[in-house]
């Protein structure tokens, strides 16, 4: 089960097959006075804006009639003074009466609901506060209506107070509708990002072309897309050429060349020539559904910092209600009128509700997770929001992270007798088996040479050393020059100074032995990306430390990290041991954030404290890390860490009003100012403060908008 208060909603995944189990979980939520319904994993904009705009159109239709009941009990209760028509006292209570009845149960209906359920459970909320004030107001205003004598026997002041219960209730209203408005404008990034997605796709089934739902489009259906249409779903282009707008997904307007071959995303943008592709994920598994449920998912999440505004909510209730009980008892036992003691009481149940401190936390999350998405960061929960700021460290894998990811071969160099034509075919049928960066971009060479193929036997692949295998039976090994010494390979010294002076410039050197000797170097080069630079400086400006991590040898990863500024960086780290690396760090009182883009990367991705994944890499990178930068720009990295640092404000600020609010609102109600002003503050100015603490906390959530990142 997922909840969020911020986006007002519960989520309930069932998956036993017990009908009667089902309806059990349907009948105890509408016992707790809500209406369930059934949702689908397709995300809808229709149906989730139209309910929206609606319930909030229902709640705008109470508001106004209580604003108009309320009026017209006002009106009642000076009416003698209108010097129309006098009417008697019983008769203006009787018609108060009247017209209070639909603004609390009908109007109102849902917060006395909500506290009769909580009672059942032996629970209190706000809605407890707000049920207990008015309707301690209602059964005084019965009694002083109906059995007045009991009243009078007392020697108690007999009035009523029906307009200060219609009148809380239809603040409290007002306050909720306004709130759910401005509320509106926090989850603008999952509409905007719902408004995406095309309506239709034009598919090609059985030679023919169809527009059908996008919906009903299939993977493996071929989909003929023309210039200014948005490309329905994710798929692989098989025939045509075009540019594609990525923006909702890099944040970048240049187009995009796309040939056959190439990728394409749904609901980007497609903006010259037509083409034909093959749709390869389709409704909930598309980049833009899985980006909706991220953005859902952090935004129902909870922050730490929330637990303790969960434990002091918890508390708070019973101590509100203890410190009225209390209020009332002062009163009454220090002389003061029923009325005053009561009056005290009421006020001290409506100020209290901690509607505000509820809501602090989860809509600054809704807000700075909604900011993150548009900017191209996705936060896949609070927790990782929260403690970006915090990161003292952040580790680079090199590959694809801190470089483009897209190595060339810069240099081969053949030991004495051996010759490309010789030892060539052997590599590239051996490296076609493997799935590491540096062995496409051996193939890709190879190719070009238009070798002949060879066979390959007993491929082996040694994470993070090279590959083996058996090549038209001749034992081949490929990869790092401490991988061939394990397996006993015989050394160039010559090739072996070659490699030294290639790795002192930043290359990649891989060795190439066959029959068990060392028969060539082969050196590729990744370029740094080029925010790398400037992300290091800036990271070193704000006072944490980039460090480099990498399987590279240790002339290579010196130069690549000294061509990007980092200081400190890890050579020869094989897959599982980066996460070691990383708990090193932590061990030296580091709050380390990884950054990361492969497979490999995954582990160490979940032992740092905030694993950020690149959004060009792989899908258990993405899911490994609490946060994914859709372009792959590690830029976005200083983004994310100030969208951290001002949530995290903004929540604090939220915190301390919300409880200040409390801590002079409470006091204030039970009448501490009392002896100096010679008042006590009225429960309807208590329940229009009450209101407005609550929509301060939203408006101050909003101003997350408005940041520069």
């Amino acid at each position: 089960m997922e909840t969020s208060f911020a986006n007002q909603e519960a989520i309930i995944v069932f998956t036993h097959g017990n009908t009667a189990e089902l309806d059990a979980i349907v009948k105890a939520i509408k016992n707790a006075g809500y209406e369930p319904s059934f949702i689908s994993k397709e995300p809808d904009t229709d149906d989730d804006t139209i309910q929206a705009l609606h319930s909030l159109l229902v709640l705008k239709r109470k508001v106004v009639v209580s604003t108009v009941l309320s009026a017209c009990i006002l009106i009642v209760v000076h009416w003698n003074k209108l010097g129309i028509f006098e009417i008697s006292r019983h008769l203006s209570f009787i018609l108060q009466l009247l017209l209070t009845v639909p603004v609390l149960f009908w109007a109102g209906g849902r917060i006395y609901k909500g506290a009769w359920s909580k009672a059942l459970r032996k629970t209190m909320d706000m809605d407890t506060l707000i049920a207990l004030g008015t309707g301690a107001a209602l059964l005084y205003s019965l009694v002083a209506t109906f059995i007045p004598n009991l009243l009078a026997g007392s020697g108690i002041e007999v009035d009523v107070y029906y307009d200060t219960a219609a009148i809380i209730i239809t603040l409290i209203l007002l306050g909720k509708y306004l709130e759910d408005k401005a509320r509106k404008g926090t989850s603008e990034a999952i509409s905007k990002l719902l408004g995406l997605q095309a309506k239709t796709a034009c598919v090609i089934r059985k030679g023919e072309e169809t527009t059908i739902p996008i919906a009903s489009v299939q993977v493996g259906d071929i989909v003929l897309v023309r210039p200014g249409e948005k490309i329905p779903v994710d798929g692989i282009l098989i025939e045509g050429s075009s540019s594609v707008n990525e923006s909702m997904i890099t944040g970048e307007s240049i187009p995009v060349s796309k040939h056959s071959g190439d990728t394409v995303i749904g609901a980007t943008i497609n903006e010259t020539g037509s083409f034909k592709m093959k749709a390869t994920n389709v409704g909930s598994h598309t980049m833009l559904a899985h980006i909706i449920d991220t953005v859902k998912k952090a935004q129902a999440s909870k922050a730490p910092i929330q637990r303790m505004a969960d434990r002091v909510s918890g508390i708070f209730v019973p101590i509100v209600i203890l410190i009225a009980v209390v209020t009332f008892g002062i009163w009454v036992a220090f002389g003061g009128a029923f009325t005053t003691a009561l009056v005290a009481a009421v006020s001290v149940l409506i100020i209290a509700c901690p509607c505000a401190l509820g809501i602090a936390t989860p809509t600054a999350v809704m807000v700075g997770t909604g900011k993150g998405a548009e900017n191209g960061i996705l936060i896949k929960d609070a927790s990782a929001l929260e403690n970006a700021h915090k990161v003292t460290a952040v580790v680079f894998d090199k590959t694809g992270t801190l470089t483009e990811g897209k190595p060339r071969i810069t240099d081969i160099m053949m030991a004495e007798g051996a010759t490309e034509a010789d030892v060539l075919p052997s590599v590239l049928a051996i490296e076609k088996l493997s799935e590491h960066p540096l062995a496409r971009a051996i193939v890709q060479y190879c190719k070009k040479k238009k070798l002949q193929e060879r066979d390959v036997v007993d491929f082996q692949a040694h994470r993070g050393e090279g590959v083996s295998a058996i090549v038209n039976g001749i034992p081949v090994l490929v990869g790092t020059s401490h991988f061939l010494e394990k397996k006993g390979v015989l050394h160039s010294a010559e090739l072996d100074e070659k490699a030294k002076g290639l790795e002192r410039n930043g290359k990649t050197v891989v060795f190439v032995a066959t029959g068990g000797k060392t028969d060539a170097i082969i050196a590729i080069a990744d370029t740094l990306k080029e925010s790398a630079i400037e992300t290091v400086r800036r990271l070193k400006n704000l006072g944490i430390e980039p460090i480099m991590i990498t399987g590279d040898n240790e002339g290579t990863a010196k130069a690549i990290a000294e061509q990007a500024g980092i200081e400190r960086f890890f050579a020869r780290v094989l897959p599982e041991e980066k996460a070691e690396k990383i708990k090193e760090l932590q061990n030296e009182g580091k709050i380390v954030a990884m950054a990361g883009d492969g497979i490999n990367d995954a582990p160490a991705l979940v032992q740092a404290n905030i694993g950020i994944a690149m959004g060009s890499g792989t899908d258990i990178a993405m899911e490994s890390a609490g946060m994914t930068l859709l372009k792959g720009d590690i830029g976005k990295i200083l983004q994310a860490l100030k969208l951290s640092k001002d949530t995290m404000r903004t929540i604090k600020q939220n915190l301390f009003w919300a409880f200040a609010y409390n801590v002079i609102g409470i006091p204030v109600a039970a009448g501490v100012l009392y002896p100096f002003t010679g008042a006590l503050l009225s429960p309807i100015v208590a329940s229009a403060a009450m209101s407005f603490s609550s929509i301060s906390v939203v408006l101050n959530s909003l101003r997350l908008k408005k940041i520069n990142l």
